[in-house]
């Protein structure tokens, strides 16, 4: 059976777990590496409260999100995203998503400066490889 677009989107965010977040800060682009999580479509990504990048999504929720590619494996597909982005406090949620690599910036599950962030996508451009056309989910 073929794959539907969404199988290969979400299939992709099940294999790469790093990529970038874009906010907008002083009306400019601010882009840094993120870890990424996924309930179907919907992704979530840790950060402190006292990180810019909540400044900024406080200000402008609309993010930019590149994940996928790795030129040293066979998965050269990749998306690029235009999502929506809010804090999720859910202590549930923020449990089921953390991760012990996130030691470096939040101390625990239970830390009151953990913020769990959620992107929405209302784009999702989905390249099979590097130069092909996208489709658009």
């Amino acid at each position: 059976m073929a794959q539907t677009l969404k199988d290969k989107i979400t299939e992709l965010f099940s294999h790469h777990k790093i990529g970038t977040l874009a906010t907008i800060r002083d009306n400019k682009p601010y882009s840094r590496f993120m870890m990424f999580d996924h309930d179907d479509l919907t992704l979530y990504t840790a950060t402190n409260e006292h990180a810019h990048k909540a400044e900024d999504i406080a200000q402008n929720p609309h993010v930019h999100i590149l994940l996928g590619y790795d030129r040293d494996s066979d998965h050269e597909h990749y998306v690029e995203i235009e999502a929506e982005a809010s804090v999720e406090d859910s202590p549930e949620l923020k449990a089921k998503f953390w991760k012990e690599e996130l030691k470096h910036w939040i101390a625990s599950p239970d830390d009151p400066e953990y913020q769990l962030l959620k992107l929405i996508p209302k784009t999702i451009l989905y390249y099979s490889k590097p130069g092909s056309e996208p489709q658009e989910l």
